[in-house]
C-alpha cells in the first residue's frame, strides 16, 4: 500500500535552484534519477500494465485535428491519458507534478499554468521518429518531462530518448525507473529509439495559456 508523503513545494523549488532551472536555462533540458520512490514507480508500471494488458491503451496519433492519424512507422507507442482520482498512484503522481510546475515557476518565471500526461507504452521494436513537443498551431505546451517505469533497464536493451541540442551532440538517455527528463517543448528536437523489451514510460507536458 502506498504511504503518504508530505509534498513541499519549497524542497522542490531548492532542488530546482541547484538543478533543474540551471539545466534548462543552459541546455534546454535537465535529466534527474531517482526522482520518484521505488514505491510510487513499481506502483505506476504495474498500472500501466493493468491498463495495456485489459485492452484500455490504444495506438497513438500524429497531428492534431482533423489532421490526426495513426502512423506505426512514426509513431508507435500506446497511450491513456491520466485524469485525476483514476488511482491513488496517479493522484500521487500528479501531485508531485503540481508541486514541480509550482516551483518552475517560481525559479523560472514561465508562467506554467497545467499538467497534462499519459501513459506510454512501446512495444518491442517501437520507436518514436525525430519531432517536437509543439504543435504549429499551438504554443501552450511549454515544458515536456517524462517520467520512466522500467526496472532493471540495460543499455544493450535500448529504448533511449534521443535529445538533439541546437548546436551540440545528441544526448541519448536510458529510459530507468524513476528517471525523470525535462526539456524546452519548442526547442528541442527528440526521439524515442526501439528497443527488446517493452518500455513503459509518463509523458507529459507544463502548459501555459496560449
Amino acid at each position: 500500500m502506498l504511504t503518504e508523503i508530505p509534498l513541499d513545494p519549497e524542497y522542490f523549488s531548492e532542488i530546482l535552484r541547484l538543478n533543474i532551472g540551471d539545466d534548462l536555462a543552459e541546455h534546454g533540458w535537465s535529466q534527474q534519477n531517482s526522482f520518484l520512490s521505488e514505491e510510487l514507480t513499481v506502483t505506476l508500471a504495474a498500472e500501466c500494465h493493468l491498463l495495456n494488458d485489459a485492452g484500455g491503451m490504444k495506438l497513438a496519433g500524429v497531428g492534431r485535428g482533423i489532421a490526426q492519424a495513426v502512423r506505426p512507422t512514426i509513431r508507435g507507442d500506446q497511450i491513456t491519458w491520466l485524469k485525476p482520482g483514476q488511482s491513488l498512484a496517479c493522484d500521487r503522481y500528479l501531485q508531485i507534478m503540481e508541486n514541480l510546475r509550482v516551483a518552475l515557476n517560481r525559479t523560472l518565471f514561465l508562467g506554467l499554468d497545467e499538467y497534462e500526461s499519459h501513459f506510454a507504452f512501446y512495444k518491442p521494436g517501437a520507436s518514436y521518429l525525430k519531432h517536437l513537443d509543439r504543435f504549429r498551431d499551438d504554443d501552450s505546451r511549454t515544458v515536456s518531462v517524462v517520467i520512466y517505469l522500467n526496472p532493471d533497464w540495460l543499455p544493450e536493451q535500448g529504448g533511449a530518448l534521443r535529445l538533439h541540442p541546437d548546436g551540440l551532440d545528441t544526448q541519448d538517455i536510458g529510459p530507468l525507473a524513476s528517471r525523470l527528463v525535462l526539456f524546452l517543448s519548442a526547442q528541442m528536437l527528440h526521439e524515442v529509439l526501439p528497443a527488446t523489451r517493452d518500455r513503459l514510460s509518463i509523458a507529459g507536458w507544463f502548459r501555459r495559456r496560449a
